[in-house]
């Protein structure tokens, strides 16, 4: 467990880590900002793609290969962003480094492979060091970057899928026993899940779940731009109540995630996002204009998603046996995109005069969604269950 945690929290922290150094990375490579830029939207692109491949391939040849060529691209794609020397061969090699997410995709796949009644409180775990490296990876950017400059960051990079590839090596075997017998096989499974009113039901699910939380981090700087009075100190820390609330409660799918069943956390989980959005549209509709009016409510979308998306991801994975790999890379791939678009769309008509009520009634939208989402799959399941 402890390395899939630390090869989970390698698959995110590359996303983010090296954004304080932008600005540097703008001027030595003399670019704009806004090309620098795509090494953060590029990045995202590549995990959605690697999502797709690595699912399938992980089920016709393991885990444990499939993994491995992972970090290798990654250690090759740190190592070219380190030595760049110009604009497009540094988003060339980054888009390589995007293959790091396959950590995160293979532990989930590990723990459906061995984890049996403890899926769910394994998978919260994971996704606790997946919520956390986000948090800590700036901090730890800005300071390799303030002291060895922006290309100790991509060094670092390296140096870490190193170490991955040695410990994958060592101590993690193979634990996909049905693997399928040619490569056809995984791939005509998304024909199966794309026609799996289950499959389309936890990926709507997950898409909105993560669309909710998207608006939020699109949205929030221009309603903290909205409220004057905070400092730029405070809205780093009202930004980092989300993240805390995921950390907490994927800890509380990880604990509890025996008890309950995946169902409910899934649906208890999205019955919080929204009774937190609704108490934030109260708190706006009566003027209410204190930062916390906006910010404290929004922890509910945090400690929501922190007990739905442990619980969707383990219901994926066992919607078919034997195409785990597969569900998870295509249900992945869906959530990120569906995210990212709902995300562009809400940022369509959000502006400083009228952020706050557009971005909570935009939160509020989706959490919805994902709530009618729910509901759907709790239908489908019992259908199921009492099918002869």
């Amino acid at each position: 467990m402890a390395l899939l945690i630390a090869l989970s929290a390698l698959g995110v922290l590359p996303f983010n880590m090296f954004v304080p150094s932008m600005p540097s990375i703008a001027r030595e490579l003399e670019t704009d900002f806004a090309t620098i830029n795509m090494a953060v939207a590029g990045y995202a692109v590549a995990t959605a793609f690697t999502h797709l491949i690595a699912g399938a391939l992980s089920d016709r040849f393991g885990r444990r290969p499939v993994l491995l060529a992972a970090l290798v691209i990654f250690v090759i794609g740190s190592i070219g962003c380190s030595f760049a020397g110009n604009i497009y061969i540094f988003l060339g090699f980054r888009l390589l480094q995007g293959s790091a997410v396959a950590g995160f995709a293979m532990s989930l796949a590990v723990i459906r492979d061995t984890a049996g009644e403890r899926m769910v409180s394994q998978i919260g775990y994971v996704s606790s060091a997946y919520a956390i490296a986000p948090m800590v990876g700036p901090t730890v950017g800005g300071l390799l970057a303030s002291w060895l400059g922006w290309r100790a960051n991509f060094a670092a990079f390296a140096i870490l899928g190193a170490c991955a590839i040695a410990l994958v090596l060592r101590y993690l075997p193979e634990t996909n026993r049905r693997r399928s017998t040619s490569m056809m096989q995984p791939y005509l499974g998304y024909g199966q899940l794309l026609i799996s009113a289950r499959f389309w039901a936890y990926a709507c699910c997950m898409a909105f779940t993560i669309g909710t939380l998207y608006v939020f981090i699109s949205g929030a700087p221009a309603v903290a731009v909205q409220t004057t009075q905070i400092s730029t100190t405070m809205v780093g820390i009202y930004l980092g109540l989300v993240p805390a609330g995921f950390m907490i409660g994927s800890f509380a799918a990880a604990r509890y995630g025996v008890r309950l069943t995946p169902l409910q956390l899934i649906v208890f989980g999205r019955l919080l996002t929204c009774a937190g959005l609704l108490i934030g549209g109260a708190l706006a509709a009566l003027q209410i204009n204190h930062p916390l009016a906006f910010f404290g409510p929004c922890v509910c979308i945090g400690l929501g998603n922190g007990l739905t998306m442990p619980a969707a991801n383990s219901r994926v994975l066992s919607v078919y046996a034997g195409l785990s790999g597969t569900a998870l890379g295509l249900a992945s791939a869906i959530t990120t995109a569906g995210a990212g678009a709902i995300a562009f769309f809400a940022g369509l008509f959000i502006e400083v005069s009228n952020a706050r009520a557009y971005v909570v009634a935009a939160m509020l939208t989706t959490s919805l969604l994902s709530l009618a989402a729910a509901a759907l799959i709790v239908r489908l399941e019992s259908a199921r269950s009492s099918a002869p």
